[in-house]
């Protein structure tokens, strides 16, 4: 080494890069380039490091490729209600996020509005303006799914029976109805892709409820098969839980003997909180396997989404958020082909 080589190292010296774990050799998810990725769909090895998962998950996404193997399809269509009433716990965000990365590893989702306000169609860059056909026109008028379902622009293999305003008179008018509580059931039950058989078929029904135990959210609990509870890690959380529970038992008993609070998802999750942590191990002491092992952290990403008409998974797909929602999505799937 020559005197300027070695005045150069003493001013910066070789980085040691033993305490940050193996870099990816090239040929690995996150060496390879976008042309690359052409050529095939991508396997993320399970020993890359959290960088290389986020910079290939971010490649595939804008390369509109499907980003692991596709997850076992189930036997037949499982019909989730995602329902919660406190708000602000991250239903509707979980709705769309695990909709849209069940679509990207390959399976086929229908997402149902049922809230009036419309978010998960904003999210899912779904038109919902007054007088576009929607889920009121399903409940009420007994318009087949078939008419009113829109094809996601964002992510292949995903539907959307929007909501919109007009959704708000549902409650009232369907109180004079005949067998009121089951018209989303019938209707779901009528759409050919969610009875059908092969490539065409619909893998998953997810029913975003209104943050309120209504009419809407009544259709919802007898029309599914499976609850899915995003609860955020705070408090007050587990005290709507339980009145929760209370209500899905009743329905269980006079209407919908077959559903089963299957997945609970913790949501906002902050690891440098004692709250947070407590929550969690409250919620898995009394739920046990029903509360899936990854929880959706705090992110300005998944809150931002929205506004651009975009899940998290397509808005930031490198994101915390993203890959969290990524993992749980693949973790609801696999838990549900085991069972």
């Amino acid at each position: 080494m020559d005197a300027a080589a070695e005045e150069n190292a003493m001013i910066d010296p070789p980085m040691d890069t033993s305490k940050f774990g193996p870099f990816p050799a090239p040929g690995t998810p996150a060496a390879r380039t976008a042309a690359e990725l052409a050529d095939g769909p991508l396997v993320i090895a399970d020993d890359s490091t959290p960088m290389a998962r986020s910079v290939a998950h971010q490649l595939l996404v804008k390369e509109g490729l499907r980003l692991h193997e596709p997850l076992p399809r189930p036997d037949r269509a499982r019909v989730m209600v995602v329902a919660n009433q406190k708000g602000g716990v991250g239903k509707t965000t979980s709705t769309v996020n695990m909709a849209a990365a069940l679509a990207q590893h390959g399976l086929r989702v229908l997402v149902i509005d049922l809230d009036p306000q419309g978010n998960a169609s904003t999210a899912l860059a779904i038109d919902h303006h007054r007088g576009t056909p929607s889920t009121y026109d399903a409940l009420v008028e007994g318009v087949p799914l078939s008419e009113v379902v829109q094809a996601s622009p964002e992510v292949e293999g995903l539907f959307v029976v929007p909501a919109t305003i007009d959704l708000a008179g549902a409650e009232i008018d369907l109180v004079s109805m005949v067998a009121r509580e089951s018209r989303l059931r019938k209707a779901i039950q009528a759409y050919p892709p969610v009875t059908a058989e092969g490539e065409d078929r619909i893998d998953y029904v997810l029913i975003d409820c209104p943050p309120s135990l209504g009419l809407l959210t009544l259709n919802a609990l007898v029309a599914g098969e499976e609850m899915l509870i995003p609860i955020q890690a705070e408090y007050y959380a587990l005290e709507g839980l339980g009145q929760l529970i209370e209500t899905v038992e009743m329905v269980k008993a006079h209407l919908n003997p077959t559903l089963d609070v299957s997945t609970i998802l913790l949501t906002m999750y902050d690891a440098r909180t004692r709250l947070s942590a407590g929550v969690a191990e409250e919620v898995r002491t009394h739920f046990g396997e029903q509360v899936l092992r990854t929880a959706i952290p705090r992110s300005v990403r998944i809150s931002e989404a929205p506004s651009y008409g975009q899940t998290v998974m397509t808005y930031d797909p490198g994101s915390a958020g993203a890959l969290s929602y990524l993992e749980a999505a693949r973790e609801m799937a696999l838990k549900g082909a085991q069972g």
